[in-house]
């Protein structure tokens, strides 16, 4: 990646248009919640970067026609959007079975399959940076992701690895080593009474949401309207995830107060519900959040994609349904207020991958493998074979493998080349952001 030549000031004023387009009326509305959010995001080089999707896309601008790997079909597949190294965990699938993978769809869309790797590559470069490994190490993570990548998309689209490539592998309990085991065995520990617990309290003989921990009291318009839109989000739900009747009965539903780095200003509720049994312990709690605009959308300018989706909680949904096999089965959409919201379970078996006891170069390279590999089977579950819409009517992992085999010599070095460029422009942007900050020139 060539990395134009501009001084701080104009890079600051390039910073605050960006942010002003992503998150100008949001900002307007709830300027404390953007307080928390920029604050976290001064923390590191890492954190702003997991926050500035929007930046990084529109610095990619020049791609948006073409690119080396890309062509009518690889430049048009279902992406991640905010592909980066914290966005990986564990989830309870449909089936019962827990399951490492890419977690955190917000911002998927379709566009070029190479933006997701250089997103995840720029990402190992700033955290191999905080653990001071060298740039050579650094490239050598990085070329391990590209390998790792590289071979597991050639065995999906030859299927060499499964007899005819139609089954994808997933990282469970029995399959995965290392920190991804850890995790799991984390999750696998953590039960869902600990997370009620947490969460509510037994009033009456029945369960309800406590007061405090961020939990707000919703006046009876705004209750009404929360479950309004919970009634038109049943809709959405497949047909197998009604287990019975009264699985959805309603028993609480409280506002949500917290800001996490990629929500900030955008209103969400807890909605506490009966589950699969009378049992207190197996109540449900979901969440209704407001859906953002992904950064994707606003540099990808094909009108079938975005004509697609009825508003952005759909547009999310349908995203998470492509992009990971057998997803949470209280996945869905509704409206409220007008705008698109996405709805899922509050789960008690979500578990980040934690790289702060990751230092060893040789564990993190095995860990950067497997990503390479949980990569390339989320793009070839997102066709039309593997996940049922109608969007990307072609195999992915076939038109990857294509492209790449076109020019194998070519592949790894491109991600290496713009992890350590963009690498270094995102620690430059933190300074500058930070100062731009201090100085009230973001929030005011």
């Amino acid at each position: 990646m060539a990395v134009p030549e501009t001084t701080n000031e104009q890079r600051a004023e390039q910073i605050l248009d960006v942010f002003d387009t992503a998150f100008g009326e949001l900002l307007a509305a709830d300027p404390a919640a953007f307080q928390v959010k920029f604050r976290k995001m001064a923390a590191s080089a890492f954190a702003f970067y997991r926050g500035t999707a929007c930046l990084f896309y529109a610095d990619l601008e020049r791609e948006r026609h073409g690119g080396p790997y890309l062509d009518d079909r690889t430049g048009r597949v279902w992406i991640h959007g905010d592909l980066h190294a914290e966005n990986f965990g564990t989830y309870m699938d449909s089936h019962g079975r827990l399951i490492f993978n890419v977690n955190d769809f917000d911002e998927a869309y379709v566009g070029p399959f190479t933006w997701d790797l250089k997103r995840f590559a720029a990402s190992i470069a700033l955290i191999g940076y905080t653990k001071a490994l060298s740039d050579e190490q650094i490239s050598g993570l990085v070329r391990v992701y590209a390998a790792a990548y590289r071979e597991r998309i050639h065995h999906l689209a030859t299927g060499a690895e499964h007899g005819d490539g139609s089954e994808l592998s997933s990282f469970t309990l029995d399959t995965a080593e290392g920190a991804l085991l850890d995790a799991l065995r984390a999750a696998r520990s953590r039960t869902r009474f600990a997370l009620l617990d947490s969460m509510t309290e037994i009033r009456d003989h029945e369960r309800r949401f406590s007061a405090g921990g961020g939990a707000v009291e919703l006046d009876a318009a705004t209750r009404y309207k929360v479950l309004a839109a919970f009634d038109g989000y049943l809709e959405t739900l497949p047909e197998e995830s009604l287990v019975r009747p009264d699985s959805y009965r309603v028993k609480d539903v409280v506002g949500r107060r917290g800001v996490g780095i990629g929500s900030a200003g955008l209103p969400s509720y807890n909605i506490l519900l009966e589950g699969h049994s009378d049992a207190l312990e197996n109540d449900v709690v979901i969440y209704v959040k407001q859906a953002q605009t992904p950064a994707v959308s606003r540099h990808v300018t094909d009108r079938a994609v975005r004509e697609y989706f009825r508003h952005e909680g759909h547009r999310t949904v349908i995203s998470q349904r492509a992009l990971q096999a057998h997803a949470d089965p209280w996945l869905g959409w509704t409206e409220l207020d007008g705008a698109g919201q996405l709805v899922a379970e509050v789960s008690p078996y979500a578990v980040d991958l934690d790289w702060s006891d990751l230092d060893d170069p040789e564990a993190i390279a095995a860990v950067v493998a497997d990503l390479g590999r949980a990569t390339a089977t989320m793009h070839a579950c997102a066709d039309e074979d593997q996940s049922g819409q109608s969007l990307v009517p072609f195999s992915t992992e076939r038109a990857i493998h294509a492209a790449i085999a076109a020019d194998e010599e070519g592949f790894a070095p491109l991600l290496v080349d713009f992890a350590h460029a963009y690498g270094a422009r995102a620690r430059a942007d933190h300074q500058i952001f930070v100062d731009l900050f201090r100085n009230g020139r973001l929030v005011r």
